[in-house]
Formats: structure tokens, C-alpha cells, sequence
């Protein structure tokens, strides 16, 4: 690319100039105004009706007299071989020579316009930017109420003959002004010669040095990330470079799919920028619309698919202003990165599958090749490593030989974002600090990057924002250490399966996975929700309810829904008691049988190939296939509390609770053997009752509640017991 290109981080932007345009397209217009006053002085020489005040409106004798003897103007000038007039008397109507910050050179230029062409654009475009071209074109065209610029009067204008084929050409549907929708010849009812020609409004504000784009994108266009630190914190992979080698070569289609929102974005703007090309990114459907899909829906016609057709059978553009979006791409000399694509994104494609403006679409899903006849470059994106802590620092203004006061690395490790998310997510976490009136911690980095990650996964689960830590855990060492050895695996599972190359391969994921084994109550879920405040994240608790369907397909289904969610998302998913979809496989008596274990099948299939983190709990461990066991990173058993272990937990529990002086919960721990989640409910049991006197926890309160706590398992109460 020759021209500077428009950066991306200025769609939409502000009005700005550079240079002064303006005064370009001012020169030029005196140079038109002296070639169309010779014109009209030329004219008014042997035209008898040239002073009479209702010339135009009514053809009187005389005047059909000197239109009879008037076969035309003279011999023109010749013509060079592309239709272009030879240099003739006076200047020509583009101006010479061009200055420096004349766009309408530039523009044509870029897009192969010929100097009639160009001539015709700024002929149209007069009227609009100098009123005083109106009469001249009305005296022009022999008709007082025609003010714009007509193809006979452009051929005038340039001394062309109004049969010379290859000047009608230009002014053809299919030729570059009209294709390009730089020009637009109205009126088609009318002889070919009389049509009138009118230039886009963008044009004339382009050509005046005015960068916002075209009325009809407002809602479709949003920024990309553009700013050199965006850039060069996510790199883009090794793909965006050698795409940037091709795409300067020449322009390209190009189906970019991505594993993780956000990355395929990153991959095009990256590609576009080092090739010299600003970028538009372009969403067809608005704000606040939709086209009738799902997000993400590839299956069935919808009510979108419908309105596309019928646009696309009417000639209108599909899936909004495409048109516009193009003329916006080649005005600016941009590329266009398309994303969130409609659901059937076949007529988008089409239409948007030209020769002189590189098209990058980005999605999650697979390349359809029923979408369209005219196949796109087809990539998949690599996997981006997450920002390091370098890139952290510099988005946060830290300096990484400084101690921002906490552990970055280990703050920053579980988050798998990069460029511009760092950015965004450091921009939320000094603003939130800001607010308190403190300095910056991890808290606030950890709130900033979970907003970053809120997904659509509560659709299907239930989310718990994590309010506890390791020191609400009461276990044995072995099982607590395996928790911690988790969130290790957590935060460095991109180095050690991805940079170190451990993966196993297969198209396996780099996912983590952990089986929770125990009896109800002995801290699993309770676990779970504390690995996930260790690493910063939410927990989502699958809902088995609403994924389990009576129908044959829709169980696996749902799931998909599920994981597919959780791959793009930050979030820790927890299966509570997950035997009852992840249950062993059993011989094949029935059809209920079959697709049963087929349901276990793609489980087993869509665990290997999972990214993120999913814990999966069971009070029979037994009950669990043997296979999904396997595809297990660790599987942390939950022993029954012995009464040092429930002393603890009495203790525990009742930190924050206000008791009696002196009470002691060792005799209820010595003589009730109840898990962790029978022991809250009795301390809240006893919690009751006292709130209700207005008193503090007493001892016969506790004694009250873990006796009913005994009586709901069913288990004899010894009378003896007291406190």
C-alpha cells in the first residue's frame, strides 16, 4: 500500500484532517469553473435565446430554429486510446498538477480510475461543494431546474464526442464509478445523455478531509485493537505475519477461525496492520438486533436466513450496508475484518468476495463450504499464549523490576487473554482501585478480568462468585495437597502442555480435569469453590436438570452447548454428581442401553478435546466409568472427618457466630459423626433458635441441632449425650 492508512482505532473517529484537503478540492474546483465558463461562453456565441430570462422552461420558434441549424458544438479535440481526451486547450477538469494532500489523485489511483473518470467525479461532485456550478449546469443542460451534472454535460465538459463508445462505457452499471459506488447515474427512464449523475455525499466529505465514515454503518462498525502496545502484546501468532506477507502482495478473502474469542480478531488486525492496510471491523448485524439465530446457530433456517434470501432476491445488500462498507474500505484504503457472522453467512460472503479490498471474517465455527460458491482462504488460528507478566506490567504502567505489592505472575498466570484484553482488563483493574481509594491488589485485577470472561454459561448452570479460602478447608494433608497441586496445573497448563509441548496429542485439549470422591457433606463442592477464588475465577455449577433430555440427541446437545461455552470462557465448571451422566457404560440389552452409552461416548470424546477446567463430583466413586477415570488429571478423595478433623470444623464454622462464654463443641464432636455439611447445618439450626431468644449460641443449642442432624440420617440418638 502507497497511502497511509487510516488506523483502525479511529473507526468510528472523531472529524480530523490532514494537511488541508479542502484546499485541494477548492483549486481544483477553479480550475473546473474556468473550463466550464469557456463552455458556456462558447455556447452562448451562436445561441440567439442565451439573454432571455425563461430559457429552459419553454422552446420557443427561434430557438428550435438554432437547435435545428446546431448539429453540434464543433469538432472536439482527439482521443487517446482509452477514451481519455489528448491535452487541449487550457487545463484539464481534474487540475494539475496534484498537490501533496489532494486525495482525489490518490483515491484514483489506488483504485484504477482513468482521467475521465476522475474528471467525472469532480464534475458530479461541484454542485454539492460550490453552488455557484448550479446555474452554470442548468444553462448547461437546457433546462433551468437540471442543476447537477448530466453524462452529456461530463462529455462536453472533456471535449468528447457523445458517440464515442468507449467514453459511454464508463458510465455503465458495471464500470469502476458505479461498481465502486463512487458515482451514481439516475433517472435510467430518460435518454442516456440526460441522465444526471450525483456523487455520494462520503465522497465530496471524503475528498474535504472528513474521516467519519458513512451514516448507514453507525451501529456495524466498533474499534479493533490498533495501538502498537495492543499490537505487540498479542503478536498475533506466527499466522497473522505470513498472512500480512500475502495480503501486501495482493488483497485476500480469508475465513480465519478461532478457539478462543478474541484471538481470530487479534490474528486480522495484526495481519492487516503490518501489511500497511488500516482495518474496519464491521459487525452485520447492529447492536441491540438480531438476525433470528442463536449465537453461534449453524442448524435450520430461521427467520434471518428468510430476510437474507429475499434481500439477496430483490438485489438489496444482505446482512446490512455492504455497499457502503466497501466504498468506506476503498475510500480509506482499509481492509475489512467481519465478525459475529450471521448465521447463514453465504450471501455476506458473496458479496463481500471482491479483488481490491482484503476481507478477513473471523468465527468459532468450521468453514461450511455450502455458505458460498466463491471459497475464501480457509485458516485456523493458533492458539495465543496468554499475556506474560512483561505484558502485564506495561498495560498496568509497572515497571517489572518494581513490586507492585503482590504476586503478578501467579495473579495473572490463570487467565488465558492477551493483547487487547490485557489492556482492557488493566484499564477495569486501576479504575476499580481508583474508585476504593487504594492501591492496586490482586483482587482488583482478578474482578477485572472475570468481567472480561462473563459468558453465556448461566444459561445451563448456576454461577458462584467464590467468597472463601484455603483456611475454610478442613482435610487431611494428602487431599488438600492434591487441591493445591490443581490449581497449579491450572495456571500452567499452556506451558507445560502448549510451550513444552507435553501435550498428548490426538487433538487432545488443554483442559484440566478432576474427580471430587466422598461421601454428601465432606467439602467437595465446598473445594471446588476454593480452587476457584485460588486461581480467580468463577465457578459454574452444571444444572443436570437442564441438560438431561428424554429425547434422543438433546442430552448431547446441551452438553455441547455447555462446553463449547466453557472453552472460550475463564471459568471453573463444576458437574455435581456427575455419576448420573458420566456413569458407567453397561451391556447393550435394549435401545435405551445403546443410547445411553453413546451419550457416555461423546463425553469421553468431548473431555479429551475440552480447554478448560472442570471438576466433576460423585458420592459413589465406584459408579464412575473406568474410562472417563483414565481421561482424569486427578481424582481427590474426600475421607469421613475423624473428631479431630470435625472439632475443627465445629470450630470453624462457628468463627463469626456470636456464642455463650466458654462453650466448647468437643463433646458434640466426639460423640456425633457428621461430615462437614451436616455440622454447618446444625450450627445454623442452633444459630436459629438463639436469634429467636435474642441470646447467644448456647451449648444445648449445638446439642439440639446435631441431635436433629443425627434423627435426618436416620441414626439412633443416645439420650445420654449432653453438653
Amino acid at each position: 500500500m502507497t497511502d497511509s492508512p487510516t488506523p483502525a482505532s479511529d473507526v468510528p473517529s472523531p472529524r480530523r484532517r490532514a494537511g488541508d484537503p479542502a484546499s485541494a478540492v477548492v483549486a481544483r474546483l477553479a480550475v473546473l469553473r474556468t473550463r466550464i465558463t469557456a463552455l458556456v461562453e462558447r455556447r452562448r456565441a451562436g445561441d440567439p435565446t442565451a439573454a432571455d430570462p425563461l430559457r429552459g422552461l419553454y422552446l420557443s420558434d427561434e430557438a428550435i430554429r438554432h437547435h435545428l441549424r446546431r448539429p453540434g458544438d464543433g469538432d472536439p479535440p482527439p482521443l487517446a486510446d482509452d477514451g481519455s481526451p489528448e491535452p487541449t486547450e487550457g487545463p484539464s477538469p481534474a487540475g494539475e498538477p496534484p498537490r501533496a494532500d489532494d486525495r482525489l489523485p490518490r483515491l484514483a489511483q489506488r483504485l484504477g480510475l482513468t482521467e475521465l473518470d476522475t474528471a467525472a467525479l469532480l464534475i458530479a461532485l461541484a454542485p454539492d461543494l460550490d453552488r455557484g456550478f448550479e446555474p452554470l449546469y442548468g444553462y448547461l443542460n437546457d433546462d433551468v431546474s437540471r442543476r447537477r451534472a448530466t453524462i452529456g454535460l461530463v462529455l462536453d465538459v472533456c471535449g468528447l464526442p457523445a458517440t464515442h463508445a468507449a467514453a459511454r462505457d464508463r458510465f455503465h452499471p458495471t464500470a469502476p464509478l458505479s461498481a465502486l459506488g463512487l458515482l451514481i447515474v439516475e433517472e435510467p427512464e430518460r435518454p442516456f445523455l440526460s441522465r444526471s449523475l450525483r456523487a455520494p455525499d462520503r465522497l465530496a466529505a471524503h475528498l474535504l478531509g472528513d474521516e467519519a465514515p458513512d451514516a448507514a454503518l453507525d451501529g456495524h462498525l466498533r474499534p479493533l485493537p490498533a495501538s502498537p502496545a495492543a499490537a505487540d502484546a498479542g503478536d498475533g501468532g506466527p499466522l497473522a505475519h505470513r498472512l500480512a506477507e500475502h495480503l501486501d502482495a495482493a488483497p485476500l478473502t480469508v475465513y480465519l477461525r478461532e478457539h478462543r474469542e478474541g484471538e481470530g480478531l487479534l490474528c486480522a488486525a495484526t495481519a492487516l496492520r503490518a501489511a500497511g492496510y488500516g482495518a474496519l471491523h464491521y459487525t452485520p448485524v447492529p447492536v441491540g438486533h438480531t438476525d433470528g439465530h442463536e449465537p453461534g446457530g449453524e442448524g435450520g433456517a430461521g427467520h434471518g436466513d428468510h430476510a437474507a434470501h429475499a434481500a439477496e432476491r430483490h438485489g438489496a445488500a444482505p446482512h446490512g450496508p455492504v455497499r457502503e462498507l466497501l466504498r468506506e474500505a476503498r475510500l480509506r484504503g482499509c481492509g475489512i475484518v467481519v465478525s459475529e457472522l450471521p448465521g447463514r453467512p453465504g450471501p455476506l460472503i458473496r458479496a463481500l468476495s471482491v479483488r481490491d479490498v482484503p476481507v478477513l471474517f473471523t468465527g468459532a465455527r468450521p468453514y461450511d463450504p455450502q455458505w458460498s460458491d466463491r471459497d475464501p482462504l480457509v485458516l485456523d488460528v493458533e492458539r495465543l499464549p496468554s499475556g506474560g507478566v512483561e505484558v502485564w506490567s506495561a498495560a498496568l504502567g509497572i515497571d517489572p523490576a518494581d513490586d507492585p505489592g503482590f504476586d503478578l505472575a501467579a495473579t495473572v498466570a490463570p487467565y488465558r487473554i492477551g493483547g487487547e484484553r490485557i489492556h482492557r482488563a488493566a484499564r477495569s483493574a486501576l479504575a476499580l482501585a481508583a474508585l476504593e481509594g487504594t492501591p492496586l491488589a490482586a483482587g482488583h485485577l482478578k474482578r477485572a478480568a472475570r468481567q472480561l470472561s462473563a459468558s453465556g454459561l448461566e444459561q445451563h448452570a448456576r454461577r458462584i462468585r467464590p467468597a472463601v479460602g484455603w483456611d475454610d478447608l478442613v482435610l487431611p494433608d494428602e487431599p488438600l495437597d492434591q487441591l493445591r497441586e490443581l490449581a497449579r496445573r491450572a495456571r500452567h497448563r499452556d506451558r507445560v502442555l502448549g510451550e513444552w509441548r507435553l501435550s498428548a496429542g490426538g487433538g487432545r485439549g488443554h483442559g484440566v480435569l478432576a474427580l471430587f470422591a466422598g461421601e454428601s457433606g465432606t467439602g467437595k463442592t465446598l473445594s471446588a469453590e476454593v480452587v476457584a477464588a485460588d486461581l480467580g475465577l468463577d465457578l459454574y455449577v452444571v444444572q443436570l436438570s437442564s441438560i438431561v433430555d428424554k429425547y434422543v440427541g438433546e442430552t448431547e446437545k446441551n452438553l455441547e452447548r455447555i462446553f463449547t461455552e466453557a472453552d472460550r470462557t475463564d471459568a471453573v465448571l463444576l458437574f455435581d454428581e456427575a455419576d448420573a451422566v458420566f456413569g458407567k457404560r453397561s451391556e447393550v440389552k435394549d435401545s435405551h442401553d445403546r443410547y445411553a452409552n453413546m451419550e457416555s461416548a461423546y463425553l469421553l470424546q468431548r473431555l479429551e478435546a475440552f480447554d478448560g477446567i472442570a471438576l466433576l463430583t460423585t458420592n459413589l466413586r465406584a459408579n464412575i466409568d473406568d474410562a472417563f477415570t483414565r481421561r482424569l488429571d486427578l481424582v481427590v478423595d474426600f475421607p469421613f472427618p475423624d473428631a479431630g478433623q470435625r472439632l475443627a470444623l465445629w470450630r470453624r464454622i462457628l468463627v463469626h457466630v456470636p456464642c455463650e462464654e466458654g462453650i466448647d463443641p468437643g463433646s458434640c464432636a466426639r460423640e456425633f459423626e457428621l461430615a462437614g455439611g451436616s455440622i454447618r447445618s446444625a450450627v445454623v439450626t442452633a444459630a436459629y433458635a438463639a436469634a429467636d431468644r435474642g441470646e447467644p449460641v448456647t451449648g444445648a443449642d449445638l446439642l439440639a441441632g446435631a441431635r436433629r442432624e443425627y434423627r435426618k440420617a436416620g441414626r439412633l440418638v443416645l439420650d445420654e449425650v449432653s453438653w
